[in-house]
């Protein structure tokens, strides 16, 4: 049975860090001018939805872009919640360092397998198999129970975190998480079933282009 809500992710836009091309992970970047207002620009991509309620990490990156999409629509009281577990995953050591200096040290299988794979560890850090096991259990017992009530949820996230909740709705096998991946500028529209399956996705695009 598909729900009755509706479900939406997006990620941050660009933050002072992505401009440089560094690894931000669990560091407190803002967003940078650009991300600014492309981050209301896709606010307006949901001019058509009313949104219920509305969850972001507890990085101030993801808060300017949720804060920038309800202002674009006059939300202003949509009730809003922090969550730790949406966090960024943890890039260990390379946390703070330039990606593509990293990738030229690292060369280009290493650094591939260690930013897209599914258990690829991180020294000091995390994999996505390790992010995937706290934001799905958040999802499943948080996000699912409002979708199962007809609400419609927004949620602001960072890209490995929006990859891993990707996997679980949609089912996607673990050897193909390397071809998962959540753009900027995008947000997706999803109704799910009682697991909180994909059952219907649209995705909104607003062109964006960020060095990360």
């Amino acid at each position: 049975m598909t729900l009755p809500g509706t479900l939406i992710i997006a990620r941050h836009h660009e933050s002072l860090w992505n401009k440089k091309g560094m690894w931000t992970g669990t560091r407190d970047v803002h967003l940078t001018e650009y991300g600014f207002l492309k981050s209301d620009e896709m606010g307006k991509l949901l001019k058509d939805i009313k949104i219920d309620r509305a969850f972001a990490s507890m990085q101030v990156r993801s808060i300017e872009t949720l804060s920038c999409m309800l202002n674009n629509r006059e939300l202003y009281n949509v009730p809003t919640q922090h969550i730790q577990v949406l966090g960024e995953r943890d890039y260990g050591e390379y946390t703070g360092k330039n990606k593509w200096e990293m990738k030229q040290l690292l060369g280009e299988d290493v650094f591939d397998h260690m930013r897209r794979d599914w258990d690829y560890p991180i020294p000091g850090g995390e994999t996505l198999k390790m992010v995937y096991e706290r934001v799905v259990p958040f999802y499943l017992s948080t996000i699912v129970p409002l979708l199962q009530e007809g609400h419609r949820v927004l949620v602001v996230s960072h890209g490995n975190a929006l990859r891993a909740l990707m996997i679980y709705m949609e089912s996607i096998p673990k050897e193909n998480a390397k071809n998962v991946e959540m753009m900027f500028g995008s947000v997706v529209l999803y109704q799910v079933d009682e697991e909180g399956k994909s059952v219907h996705k649209e995705v909104r695009i607003v062109e964006s282009k960020v060095n990360a």
